[in-house]
This record gives C-alpha cells, sequence and structure tokens, in this order.
C-alpha cells in the first residue's frame, strides 16, 4: 500500500471532490407529491401565473381607490354596490367611479378595480348603496396576478431540498412531474471483534455496535437508501470480501473501525487494492477524526470511506466529508451558521483543526452564546448535547472565552 501523508480537511474534500466529479449523477423522474425529501435535479420554470387573477386578500368591498381619497370615518364616501362576487366565479360587471362589488377573501377582483377595502370599514346604506370610512391605495388588500410567481419564472431551483411547503407550490403553479437525484445507495460495514448486535448479549470487554445504526440514520437523513449492513470480525479476508461485494450495489461504501495503524486495521490496504491503487486519503488533521481512510474506484464508479470506530467521531466525518460532497455533487446548499461567543477557553490540537462540539443558547443581547460540550470521541452522548460544532484552526492556539466562532449547525 502507498504511504500517504495526512491532509487537512480542505485537502481531503478537494481529493475525493475531484475524483467523484467523474461520475454523472443519475436523476430520476417522480410523481411530485413523492419529492418530498427529494433533491431537485434540474430548475422548474413556470408555465402560467400563479394566481392566474387578482384577487382579494380580505373580505370587503372592490373599489376604484380614487374614489376613496380623503375619506375618514367622519367624512364617509357612498358607492353603489353594482355586484355580490362568489369564490370560483368571474365578475359580471366592471367597477366604473362611483361603484363597488363585494369580494370573499380569495375572490377575483372586477375589471376597474383596483383596491379593496375590508369590510370592517364599511357599512351598508340601503340595498344598493354602502358607506365607506376608509382610504385605500392602488393594490390596497390586493394580490396582483402573477406575484407569487411569474409565467416563465424560474421558481425552484436545482439543487433545492422539496419540503411540505415546496410541494405546496409546485400544486399551485400545475407542477404534476419533477426530475430529481436519485438518491446514493449506501452500504453501511461496522469491523471490530468487539461489537455486539443491539439486541445480543453483552459480556465484559464487549460492546454493543453503534455506528451501523448511527451511520445508517445519517445517510437516510441525508436521503441516501441503505441497501445493505455488515457487522464484521476483524479478519482481513470477510472485511474484503464484504467491501468487495458492496462495491458492486453501492455508490459509497462505509467501513467504521479498522482505519488507523492498529495490527488489524485493513481497511487502507484492503480500499487500496480494490479500488485499483485509488487510495486519496489516509488520515485528517483534524481532531476528532484522524483515521480517515478515502478512496475512489474509477471503474465501479464508487466512493469508499473508511472512519473511525468512535461513534461520535464517525458521524462527525460523515457530516464533514460524505454529506458536504453528496452537496456538492447536487448543488445544494450548505448547512446553517450562525455566530456565537465562546463561554470558556478552549484548548486547541496542535497541528490539526479542532472540531469543538458546542450548545447554544441565548445570551445577554439575543447573541449566541457558544458553551463547549466537552468528552472523549468514544462517547455517543456528547453529540446528543450538541446543537452544532465549530472548527478551530490547524494554526490557532485555541479559543478565549467571548471569541466569536461560526458554529455549523446539525
Amino acid at each position: 500500500m502507498r504511504l500517504l501523508s495526512v491532509d487537512t480537511i480542505e485537502e481531503a474534500r478537494g481529493k475525493i471532490f475531484d475524483a467523484a466529479s467523474e461520475r454523472k449523477p443519475e436523476t430520476e423522474t417522480v410523481h411530485f407529491t413523492e419529492s418530498c425529501g427529494r433533491v431537485l435535479a434540474d430548475d422548474i420554470l413556470a408555465e402560467e401565473n400563479v394566481p392566474g387573477f387578482r384577487k382579494s386578500t380580505v373580505d370587503g368591498y372592490a373599489v376604484k381607490a380614487s374614489n376613496t381619497q380623503g375619506v375618514s370615518e367622519s367624512v364617509p364616501v357612498f358607492l353603489d354596490v353594482v355586484e355580490e362576487i362568489q369564490m370560483g366565479t368571474v365578475p359580471r360587471e366592471k367597477i366604473s367611479d362611483g361603484q363597488t362589488s363585494y369580494v370573499p377573501t380569495g375572490g377575483m377582483l372586477p375589471d376597474g378595480a383596483d383596491a379593496v377595502v375590508m369590510i370592517e370599514y364599511t357599512e351598508k346604506f340601503d340595498e344598493k348603496s354602502i358607506a365607506v370610512y376608509d382610504s385605500v391605495s392602488d393594490g390596497r388588500n390586493v394580490i396582483q396576478e402573477g406575484e407569487d410567481i411569474a409565467a416563465g419564472e424560474v421558481f425552484m431551483k436545482k439543487g433545492s431540498c422539496v419540503r411540505p411547503q415546496e410541494i405546496g407550490v409546485m400544486a399551485s403553479a400545475g407542477v404534476t412531474e419533477v426530475e430529481v437525484f436519485r438518491p446514493w445507495e449506501v452500504t453501511v460495514i461496522s469491523t471490530g471483534d468487539e461489537l455486539v448486535s443491539v439486541e445480543g448479549k453483552i459480556k465484559k470487554g464487549q460492546t454493543r455496535d453503534i455506528n451501523t445504526y448511527s451511520l445508517s440514520a445519517a445517510a437516510e437523513k441525508h436521503g441516501f437508501h441503505v441497501v445493505d449492513q455488515f457487522v464484521l470480525r476483524d479478519d482481513r479476508e470477510t472485511i474484503k470480501n464484504a467491501i468487495s461485494r458492496a462495491m458492486e450495489r453501492s455508490d459509497i461504501v462505509l467501513v467504521s473501525g479498522g482505519s488507523s495503524q492498529g495490527e488489524k486495521d485493513y481497511t487502507a490496504d484492503i480500499m487500496d487494492e480494490l479500488s485499483g491503487g485509488g487510495l486519496l486519503t489516509h488520515g485528517i488533521a483534524i481532531k476528532p477524526g484522524k483515521p480517515t481512510i478515502l478512496a475512489y474506484d474509477r471503474r465501479s464508479e464508487t466512493i469508499l470511506a473508511g472512519l473511525p470506530g468512535h461513534p461520535a467521531a464517525a458521524l462527525l466525518i460523515f457530516e464533514m466529508i460524505i454529506g458536504w460532497l453528496h452537496r456538492q455533487l447536487t448543488c445544494q446548499k450548505e448547512p446553517a451558521r450562525i455566530k456565537a461567543r465562546v463561554t470558556e477557553n478552549v484548548a486547541a490540537a496542535g497541528g490539526k483543526a479542532t472540531c469543538l462540539l458546542v450548545e447554544l443558547r441565548k445570551g445577554e443581547c439575543g447573541i449566541y452564546e457558544a458553551e463547549p460540550v466537552l468528552g472523549k470521541s468514544g462517547l455517543m452522548t456528547v453529540l446528543t448535547r450538541a446543537d452544532g460544532y465549530a472548527v478551530i484552526d490547524t494554526n490557532s492556539e485555541g479559543l478565549r472565552q467571548g471569541e466569536t466562532v461560526e458554529v455549523t449547525l446539525f
């Protein structure tokens, strides 16, 4: 196996991105009702205006705004009612000076009207006229045709993750089918002689398998499809055969454990062999997460990732490398980040970046405070207490209390 120098997080990202960019992302067309949680593979253009007509935002009377100028509670204007417009119908009468029509919320404005007076500011004078006690400007209480979405407009962009609100917008625009990226298919492999299944009986010196479940959940959160899971003993041939089979049906193979320099840590050697010398990274200068392996097999177009065995470190590296890579290749936005002040001094790891888990709270004047969540990478509960993480630069000596950091939210 080739010996590689330790990469920075930026170098590791760059290498796996350059390699994986060779593969063309696969897409599929689905009914819009099945697209929630999926990532759009193309822009969506509106074929029609939304709304398709001028509509009222209130129950009231459609008027010419000029007819209400100077009107007040003490100086009303009297208008003739020419029609009571029903929901879902087209007004029959055009509004002229001195005229009005009743219109419900969401109802279509008649020609000639350019504003709506709320019903609360009107009073029936007789069966065919009303008194208006409010002055309105042009466009008041009116949604214009195409104000929400204009025909020909790109109203949803490639890389957008579809949420329930996007489903509603698609329905309003009459979009029935959308092109989305096909989910990456993932195999999750956990290695270690000490691992016991979650249902198994645990003995002294053994550990329940965590990474299979947490990494699978992380993959599904990103919209991946977990096609297989294995929990394997530390046996080179067994691990090699499992990775080889996984490469035949997976876009990504995640292997946790066996990625450092121990006697039974075979992952880097196996990945380099199976990828035809495609090993890219063997070690990242970050704490936690240094024993990270990245490889790419150009023949099968499979991404291989060896993650630390410690659960918290494995999840963090998954988010920082695999999650990041997926967003880049599918044109998605980066996770939300906020600025916060650390509540105590934090020492940095010399010669490497430090991933600092933090819990956020509102401080004085609404400024966020970031309280470090301290704990070893083998402890899972540190992640459950954290709202996000900040990265301390390789060249930094650490953070001082009150210093501002950028926190990436989970």
